[in-house]
């Protein structure tokens, strides 16, 4: 039997499966279908010859939310609010963020949900829960009215501080479930327990927008599995990095949002725990876009606040950063004839030019051919051949319309060094930004391209050392195969941490027996289960808070308050041991343990070096031509020194190394690479 990890991007769907009875690795790639992405899952799981009904677990990461919200296609919602508020989800914070805070043609995106179709109900809570107007039935039902009558096809409810008290969300939901059975209906308090209204909205709505659209790819993902054989459920990673049931995505799909980069992150603690990495940085380079993520002590950083396109989303999710370059970033020109790079991307149709789908614009794809550091004599993911007379022909047109008489192989250099420009300044934001220096982390670099570019990316930001773990094309499907089911919940009681101290115990129980039991109807037994408690703190007066983990047993308040003064100086360069903490959220984070996949020894197909060598072509360095070695990875004995320039080439993916770098293969079958000692 095997376990499937899909991850489905937007140039490329990306295979893994692990047979349990071997421990053998198999990996394919082939170009997406938006708006199909079943037929692609089916099509991969044919490409690597397993049967549906030989499939024990499946897991997939997804963009299918992520592209609906920033392509405004989800659902029609109608939003039910708190009388008097109609309008929160459109007033905001009444800011703006750079850069449109100086872009004088500024313009605020409208929300999901129109004025018209946002209604009232007669209703208002105190910020400790308690009723300051009772819940108006009428007012309630004035509102579905309204709301059904504007062909609602989902339900947000959203009133004033649900998340103390949720009663009267739940009888507005109870409501409208009585009126049209089968309608989803989002209530904040159950998305997003905590307080900040304008965020638990924002993400409620989308949560409502997303929900009919993801039960609809689901249902149909999971029907044309069964048809050919199929017979368990279908799992679904989060942006949290953990996996949920599909019966949890189908009522929170905002929790998906970032779920196919998630994996990678998952997969790189996975190796970074077998190969004695703790700290490191994730650089994930596909085909339309770069995401990179921080990790200390194999904890990747997480947050509870980030942005789809114009709107806030206030769910755990892993802390990642993500800029709009990859291999299919098109170069052009701006209006004042200056080169740039993405964000818009060739995507999976029609792709880079090389790949000869019909694509007729410059990408960084097509640069790395010219450069010949991607080859010509090998299918690109198994089934794309690379035309370099296209890529020739696109280059020269954009250095035509440059004019200067630049050489293609310039040029060419040129959109790499912009490219990783770009994705320098992503991981510039993540580290030095948040006061730490990347000297003291390892770079792990996958996905289709981001080893290609990954020395590149090191030497611009001063990382002294390169991982390129096996299958790095496919690592964020790997990723999928290591992931625990996990939930996460919160409690928002604002006030002293030594005011509050004594409401905690009282709080975590009720957040872990809730988990317990939906864990345990999930199938995990008491020993499968891991419960991770942290509290949101902050100084008295500040608007933002820092997570901090705590442990499972008696609530040490000088521990823990010495702990956030300790995370607060890390962060901020400063601390105030004389400042009142104040208590924000209590968190807990429920896991599901599956087992992993072990650690696969690496055995090289061949013991000598020469036999790993597939040709030698001249690849362009700094505007010189170089006779590069091209080594096979799989056939690349352990431990055998390898000295740039060189090119290695796998199954989806391509590592240059840069002159001035050397390596080797570890035990695990991972690429180390590191900086030359000074001459």
């Amino acid at each position: 039997m095997f376990i499937v990890g899909i991850d489905v991007g937007g140039t490329f769907t990306d295979l893994a499966a692990v047979d349990e009875s071997t421990g053998r690795v198999v990996v394919t790639k082939l170009p997406s279908r938006p708006r199909d992405e079943a037929a692609a899952v089916l099509a991969g799981l044919g490409a690597l010859g397993i049967a549906s009904r030989d499939v024990r677990r499946l897991v997939h990461g997804t963009t299918v939310g992520t592209n609906a919200v920033l392509e405004r296609r989800g659902a029609r919602v109608a939003v039910l609010t708190t009388a008097g508020f109609r309008d929160l989800i459109e007033i905001g914070r009444t800011k703006r963020n750079i850069p449109a805070l100086f872009v004088p043609t500024f313009v605020r995106p409208k929300p999901v949900v129109e004025r018209k179709h946002r209604f009232e109900v007669v209703e208002r809570l105190d910020a400790d829960g308690s009723v300051l107007v009772p819940l108006d039935l009428a007012s309630v039902e004035r509102a579905l009215d309204g709301a059904l009558a504007a062909g609602a096809e989902a339900l947000a409810v959203c009133l004033l501080h649900s998340y103390v008290n949720p009663a009267h969300e739940r009888a507005v939901a109870d409501a409208a479930k009585g009126r049209r059975p089968g309608t989803p209906v989002s209530c904040s308090a159950e998305v997003v327990a905590e307080y900040r209204e304008f965020e638990r909205f924002s993400t409620t709505v989308l949560n409502a927008y997303l929900q009919p659209l993801m039960d609809e790819y689901l249902t149909g993902l999971e029907e044309r599995l069964r048809a050919t054989g199929y017979a368990h459920g279908v799992l679904t990673v989060g942006s949290s990095g953990g996996m949920m049931t599909t019966e949890t995505a189908r009522r929170l799909p905002i929790k998906t949002i970032f779920s196919g980069p998630a994996g990678g992150v998952s997969q790189a603690c996975f190796v970074g725990a077998a190969t004695g990495l703790r700290d490191f940085i994730t650089y994930d380079m596909g085909g339309t876009s770069t995401d990179v993520c921080l990790v200390r002590e194999l904890a990747p950083v997480m947050t509870s606040d980030s942005m789809v396109g114009a709107f806030p989303v206030k769910v755990p999710q892993i802390d990642m950063h993500s800029v709009g370059a990859g291999g299919g970033s098109i170069a052009w020109l701006d209006v004042d004839g200056s080169l740039q790079v993405g964000p818009r991307s060739a995507g999976a149709r029609p792709g880079p030019a090389a790949y000869g789908l019909g694509g007729t614009e410059p990408t960084v794809t097509d640069a790395n051919v010219v450069l010949g550091r991607i080859g010509t004599n090998r299918l690109l993911g198994g089934s794309i051949a690379i035309d370099p007379a296209r890529a020739t022909q696109v280059m020269a047109d954009l250095a035509a319309r440059l004019g200067g008489g630049m050489t293609l192989e310039v040029l060419a250099e040129g959109v790499i060094r912009i490219t990783v420009a770009r994705m320098t300044s992503a991981i510039r934001e993540i580290s030095i930004q948040r006061g730490h220096d990347p000297r003291d982390f390892t770079l792990i670099a996958f996905g289709g391209a981001g080893p290609m570019h990954a020395l590149a990316l090191a030497e611009e930001i001063g990382i002294p050392r390169v991982l390129v773990p096996r299958h790095p094309g496919n690592f964020s499907a790997l990723g999928l195969l290591a992931s625990d089911i996990k939930h996460d919940d919160v409690r928002t009681r604002v006030g002293p941490l030594r005011e509050r101290a004594p409401l905690l115990a009282d709080l975590f129980a009720e957040m872990e027996g809730a988990a317990r039991r939906q864990l345990e109807h999930e199938g995990f037994a008491p020993d499968g289960q891991r419960m991770v408690r942290s509290l949101d703190l902050r100084y008295r007066g500040q608007a933002f808070e820092l997570a901090v983990p705590i442990g499972g047993g008696a609530f040490a308040l000088d521990a823990i308050e010495d702990a956030f003064h300790r995370q607060h100086l890390g962060a901020y360069g400063h601390a105030n041991r004389e400042a009142m903490i104040e208590l924000v959220n209590a968190r807990l984070t429920a896991y599901g343990v599956v087992p992993k996949p072990a650690a696969e020894r690496y055995r090289s197909e061949t013991a000598s070096l020469d036999a790993a060598l597939r040709e030698r072509r001249p690849v362009w360095f700094g505007g010189t031509p170089h006779e590069c070695p091209v080594w096979e990875r799989e056939r690349l004995p352990e431990r055998a020194p390898l000295r740039g320039p060189a090119i290695v080439e796998e199954f989806g993916a391509t590592t240059v190394v840069l002159p001035g770098w050397r390596g080797a293969v570890d035990a695990h079958g991972n690429l180390r690479l590191e900086r030359e000692d000074p001459a």
